[in-house]
């Protein structure tokens, strides 16, 4: 996304000016005295985009903004990732990192050591194109096999693809490493491959793909008999998933779950196996999504956001019969990148939904009730860093990776 947000409330702005020195932050209870659920007003204060455009429900967007009043310290415990784009943990509790050349990274818990995986197909790396997200099986402790996206280089182009393969036994490189499945059709393009992955509790896996960008590829995103800006609900072995909303309807891939995105490049289950999405809009417009099977997202016949020129898309519709609208969006926009529900040991944040931020530099928390959001907070901000993907670890702790090759950890002081 172009549009970068400068404008911070001098409130906030002071509370971390007053808790960070150079690479760690100490926040504590006496600077942040709010609680979770005493309100203050929405962090944003930057013009909308789109002032004309109204909200289809009260508390879609620029919520009240909540504090956080559990002391916590941020660190950086890595700075040579390269260009990270996706992070899980291992059993084990160490990091599995992708690059986006084409490897990936295990981390040591402390960020102190590196190791580097290889024997990946070969990736288009230009631009947002590369190695992106990874998962791990749900029986990765049995048969140490991972599951990763890329953007795949083929005559006419590229896509986006899933590959699966087995991590060897001194953990240097993928053994028997296969593409299990493509998202067609191939385009000559570098932007919004979405990409990202995550298991159900079955050991189905959801796969995102952005629309590609374009003009020309826009339209796709609607196209039911495209891959291109959908969530789709693969088996371990790239086959549609049984229950599929579409299963057996000529009309429609049957490997697709929703329909209607743009660049979905967020992707978490929450607590109650709910899956939820996060993408980024044009020029406003970032929405996160609960997703429904089988339902339209709205993209490129709705949007709150605009084209980058300043122009309205499809007129400015924001709201049409048949398509789902998002629980919430920002304007002007945060370009958040990857998800996950916090489940670590900071009471207040347990249960929120932390977006690693792009162009917004920051990691947002929006606290959730009831499938609404009620509370938003922005969160290192100071550090002026892209945050590509943000995980809720093993040992309690959050952490993020950014676009400048950083492990950032953020632990209850």
């Amino acid at each position: 996304m172009k549009t970068k947000i400068f404008k911070i409330s001098s409130l906030f702005a002071l509370l971390f000016i007053a808790s960070c020195t150079g690479n760690s932050q100490t926040s504590s209870s006496s600077e942040k005295s709010a609680s979770a659920n005493e309100a203050t007003s929405n962090p944003e204060t930057a013009k909308k985009n789109s002032p004309t455009f109204k909200s289809a429900f009260e508390g879609q967007t620029r919520v009240a903004g909540v504090k956080t009043k559990t002391p916590y310290t941020v660190e950086v415990i890595n700075s040579d990732l390269g260009k990270p784009w996706g992070i899980t943990n291992l059993p084990d509790g160490r990091f599995l990192i992708t690059e986006k050349s084409g490897f990936m990274q295990i981390v040591s818990k402390d960020g102190k050591t590196i190791s580097k995986i290889e024997g990946f197909p070969t990736v288009d790396a230009k631009a947002q194109g590369g190695l992106l997200d990874v998962a791990l099986d749900p029986d990765f402790q049995n048969n140490r096999m991972l599951y990763w996206t890329f953007s795949e280089p083929v005559s006419g182009g590229n896509h986006t693809s899933v590959g699966k393969g087995k991590l060897s036994a001194d953990e240097k490189i993928i053994e028997n490493p296969q593409v299990i499945f493509r998202a067609t059709p191939t385009y000559d393009g570098k932007l919004h491959y979405g990409s990202r992955l995550v298991f159900d509790k079955d050991g189905n896996l959801f796969v995102s793909t952005g629309e590609r960008s374009d003009m020309e590829t826009r339209p796709l995103a609607q196209n039911t008999m495209a891959y291109l800006g959908k969530v789709l609900k693969i088996t371990k072995d790239g086959k549609p998933a049984v229950g599929n909303p579409f299963l057996g309807n000529s009309k429609y891939k049957p490997e697709i779950y929703s329909y209607g995105h743009r660049n979905p490049q967020g992707l978490a289950m929450d607590g109650k196996g709910q899956l939820w999405e996060a993408e980024m809009g044009p020029k406003g417009g970032d929405e996160v999504n609960l997703i429904q099977p089988g339902k339209n997202y709205g993209w490129g016949d709705v949007t709150y956001g605009i084209e980058y020129s300043g122009k309205k898309i499809n007129e400015g519709t924001t709201q049409k019969v048949g398509t789902e609208q998002p629980v919430y969006y920002w304007d002007p926009s945060i370009s958040m990148s990857g998800i996950t529900f916090y489940t670590g040991n900071i009471d207040e944040w347990k249960n929120d939904l932390m977006l690693g931020c792009l162009s917004g530099e920051k990691i947002i928390r929006l606290v959730i009730k009831d499938n609404k959001v009620v509370g938003e907070e922005w969160l290192l901000e100071d550090k002026n860093e892209r945050f590509r993907d943000v995980l809720s670890g093993q040992d309690g702790n959050l952490y993020g990776i950014t676009d400048s090759g950083k492990l950032y950890k953020i632990s209850k002081k």
